[in-house]
């Protein structure tokens, strides 16, 4: 980095770096260099003002502030965002978007403000009604069987280059049967990844619809309600969701599909749009795991 340049001028930082540790393994020390993920300050701004700054990995921007924008119900498409540009300051990056007229006077009218870390799905939030307010109902019919579960989940580990290298980011991934993996999106906050995956389906016009949203992440109820905004009827988790994300996903019409794991995994909600392969028993084992 060259610091005779005017903060204003600095380049984008890179997704990772590569830092120095020291590494007690097997009864051995020794010096070791091992990547590290970026966590950068990101400014969404809206004509002209502040509207959020989250901490995230600074790749895939312009599909983050588009999936954001999408999420926040700022804009209902992309080409709501007339101009879009990546200022970098010192401090961090600032996604600087200009909106149409009807969505920046709309944008005007909202108090609403967010500033937080990473993982901070509700922050600025001014009422309990709005953080828990359920979505729009999804109403896709698609149906896929187990094994499309864990192909999704699969070829979503198998796209996290960044993962690879760093051990220390989540991915959320977009399957659709027949197709394979068409889009994956990595990032430090499990959020900002869903956020860019929603950019990235809605900048490409591919209906959400269509697929099967893959998190490596929990499954909270902002996920829930990010996959929503999308239109997938299945989120399927390597881990499990929480109480409230699946009461969520019952009144949004999601099927809900977590801990994905070599033997298998389980369904919380709207089971029918997964089957076994198989005719499924009439009676049914109920275990507490």
């Amino acid at each position: 980095m060259n610091d005779d340049l005017p903060a204003d001028d600095l380049p984008p930082p890179a997704p990772a770096c590569p830092v120095a540790t020291l590494a007690f393994r097997g009864g051995a020390v020794e010096e070791r260099v091992r990547v590290a993920p970026e966590e950068t300050a990101l400014a969404l701004t809206y004509e002209g003002g502040s509207y959020a700054v989250m901490m995230g990995t600074p790749s895939d921007l312009e599909d983050f502030a588009v999936g954001f924008s999408l999420n926040e119900g700022i804009i209902a498409k992309p080409a709501d965002i007339t101009s879009f540009e990546v200022i970098t300051h010192a401090e961090g990056l600032e996604l600087r978007m200009w909106l149409g007229p009807v969505e920046g006077d709309a944008l005007k009218r909202r108090r609403r403000q967010k500033a937080g870390p990473v993982g901070c799905g509700l922050c600025g939030i001014e009422s309990l009604e709005e953080a828990v307010a359920p979505p729009k109902p999804v109403l896709g019919d698609l149906h896929i069987d187990a094994a499309t579960v864990h192909a999704a989940i699969d070829a979503l580990a198998g796209a996290q280059v960044l993962n690879r290298e760093t051990r220390a980011v989540h991915a959320a991934g977009f399957y659709v049967p027949g197709q394979g993996l068409i889009a994956a999106k990595e990032d430090v906050g499990r959020h900002n990844a869903l956020d860019k995956l929603a950019g990235a389906l809605a900048r490409a016009d591919v209906p959400g619809a269509s697929g099967v949203v893959a998190v490596t992440s929990r499954l909270s109820v902002e996920m829930v309600q990010k996959a929503a905004v999308i239109g997938s009827p299945i989120l399927v988790a390597v881990s499990a969701p929480t109480a409230l994300a699946i009461r969520m996903a019952e009144a949004a019409g999601i099927t809900l599909a977590g801990i994905v794991r070599g033997d298998g995994f389980e369904v919380f909600t709207h089971r029918h749009r997964i089957t076994s392969g198989a005719d499924i028993p009439k009676e049914v084992r109920h275990v507490i795991a």
